[in-house]
């Protein structure tokens, strides 16, 4: 465990961390981001109670919180999402107690550090915030009213063509394979379609 106890090593841990926590907030759930946030934070946390820490870098550390969850909320706050990084890489380079003002990490590794982390936040976390306040290009609810094709006989199950793509379907009433329908409703991804009359011949 010595080699936790290099400012460096732990550096990298701690950066690591934060980037894995950052991820962890804006995709929840996946699981990976939360195992590794809490594998290299743990580690961080370990050299962080053998070598101590300045609190003015702790917190700003916990600050940098705050600007990234706005930006995470409001769409187009590129610049609380800059701020939110600055105050991540100041705060981990100097979080080490140190002699004078240089920090106890080594300047190249915490530039090189800095500049790899930085640029990969900002390119991950600005794509995932655009993927998550872009709308959808599908609006399912435009497929309501549209005329389509059984594809499979349909009643309780089935599945149409409609607007050129296969849907699941089914029916109030059975539908012969074939037929042409029209949806009438949808059930999430589930359509709710009816047969078209055909005029009767005279």
């Amino acid at each position: 465990m010595n080699i936790l106890l290099d400012p460096n090593v732990s550096y990298v841990l701690l950066v690591l961390g934060l980037i894995f926590t950052l991820l962890a907030l804006i995709t929840p759930g996946t699981g990976m981001a939360e195992a590794g946030a809490a594998f290299c934070l743990l580690l961080a946390g370990y050299a962080v109670y053998k070598l101590g820490f300045n609190l003015w870098a702790l917190v700003v550390l916990v600050l940098s919180v705050i600007p990234f969850v706005y930006a995470i909320r409001k769409p187009r706050r590129e610049i609380f999402l800059a701020l939110s990084i600055l105050g991540i890489i100041l705060g981990s380079v100097y979080l080490f107690p140190s002699q004078g003002f240089r920090p106890a990490v080594n300047p190249l590794l915490a530039v090189l550090v800095s500049i790899l982390a930085a640029g990969f936040l900002w390119i991950a976390i600005h794509k995932a915030l655009q993927a998550h306040h872009t709308q959808p290009r599908h609006d399912l609810s435009t497929l309501v009213g549209q005329v389509g094709e059984a594809k499979t006989s349909i009643h309780a199950e089935g599945s149409v063509q409609v607007a050129g793509e296969l849907w699941s379907a089914f029916s109030k009433t059975p539908i012969a394979d074939g037929r042409q329908v029209r949806v009438v409703g949808r059930d999430g991804f589930v359509l709710e379609v009816e047969p078209i009359k055909t005029p009767s011949v005279k």
